[in-house]
């Protein structure tokens, strides 16, 4: 098979190469679903002229505060709307599908859009329990079965033509056919999927906004091990980070209090569209709420961009980051376009003609 995917550097050079989006269309208490996904076009127009490298939609189902549940038609819509930025999934949540399917969803937008398109793969089915059989319930396999190695592999046989000649799906092909795969992410939030980008020669996505795990460890492990493919010839990382901006640490303190009661609501089993900073104010918050609050700040990033600029460019020392994939949960859509902007201040990001 030919080398695919993007141009990368050789090796790490610069502690901040670029900036990108993971765009999760956050539903609020004022901002249905439908609004939340033209709200996701609205922010793409704007990270494209700012000088954003990459714009990635998210994949989730039943969860209130997200409408991100079909990747594949919102690059479309977004790739078609925009002209510097790659756009890709962050990602396609593979035990949900069939492995040829999304390789023709994505093989067609690469048709489409040459050269702009990623392939982001996760592990997870990016729900709970039982919307995961509900989504693969018509599927040859059990919920609790972790086979994404399996249906990963299968898409590796459909591109390089490797079934055995006896094989039934040695007859099968991916449309269109003179269209490569995108390149391909494998996204992950521990340590296995790490090691697995690496020994598959794949560029790695971690998930520090939801991760428990400090991302040093994969990130690294990522780059030592990694064994070039036809795929990648040198390792690329991208930390994917929560982060909130404004112009004052109090206002980014306040647009930061929808995310504290969501994440407090979610530790005891409530799931609702994303509140008001107002009702967040009003919110009677325990102790227990409070000591919860305090633990995710120290993964949420929030503040003015000068210290943000600092706290990133720590840790995309420490961890080797090529690239840094902001997402912004806040009610207010304004507030969410400018903090990309402040950050696109902040770190000098090149406007696009």
């Amino acid at each position: 098979m030919e080398a695919v995917g993007e141009t990368v550097p050789n090796s790490y050079v610069s502690p901040m190469t670029a900036l990108s989006v993971l765009d999760l269309s956050p539903v609020t208490t004022a901002t249905p679903g439908a609004k939340a996904l033209n709200n996701s076009l609205d922010l793409a127009r704007l990270a494209d002229g700012l000088g954003y490298t990459r714009y990635w939609v998210a994949e989730h189902h039943n969860l209130p505060t997200i409408a991100s549940s079909a990747p594949d038609i919102m690059i479309g819509q977004i790739a078609a709307i925009t002209r510097h930025m790659r756009i890709g999934s962050g990602g396609v949540m593979l035990p949900n599908h069939a492995p040829l399917m999304v390789m023709e969803r994505f093989k067609v937008l690469e048709a489409l859009f040459p050269g702009r398109i990623d392939l982001g793969l996760g592990r997870a089915p990016g729900t709970d329990q039982i919307t995961s059989l509900a989504l693969r319930r018509r599927q040859d396999t059990s919920n609790e079965q972790d086979d994404f190695l399996d249906r990963f592999q299968e898409m590796m046989l459909f591109e390089s033509k490797g079934f055995p000649a006896n094989h039934p799906f040695s007859k099968v092909t991916a449309m269109p056919s003179d269209v490569p795969l995108p390149p391909i992410w494998l996204l992950g939030s521990s340590g296995y999927s790490a090691e697995l980008a690496a020994a598959v020669g794949m560029g790695f996505s971690f998930a520090h906004h939801f991760s428990d795990m400090p991302p040093d460890g994969p990130m690294l492990a990522y780059r030592n091990q990694f064994k070039p493919s036809a795929w990648r010839a040198t390792p690329y990382a991208i930390l994917g980070v929560a982060l909130i901006a404004a112009d004052t640490q109090e206002a980014a303190d306040r647009l930061a209090s929808s995310a504290d009661l969501h994440f407090v609501r979610r530790a005891m089993g409530e799931f609702a569209p994303l509140a008001s900073p107002e009702e967040a104010a009003a919110y009677a918050y325990t102790a227990v709420d409070r000591k919860r609050i305090e633990a995710n700040r120290r993964r949420l990033m929030v503040g003015t961009p000068a210290s943000l600029h600092e706290r990133l460019t720590t840790l995309v020392a420490s961890t080797k980051a090529d690239e840094v994939m902001i997402t912004t949960m806040v009610y207010d859509h304004a507030a969410r376009r400018r903090s990309y902007e402040l950050m696109a201040e902040a770190f000098g990001l090149a406007p696009a003609d």
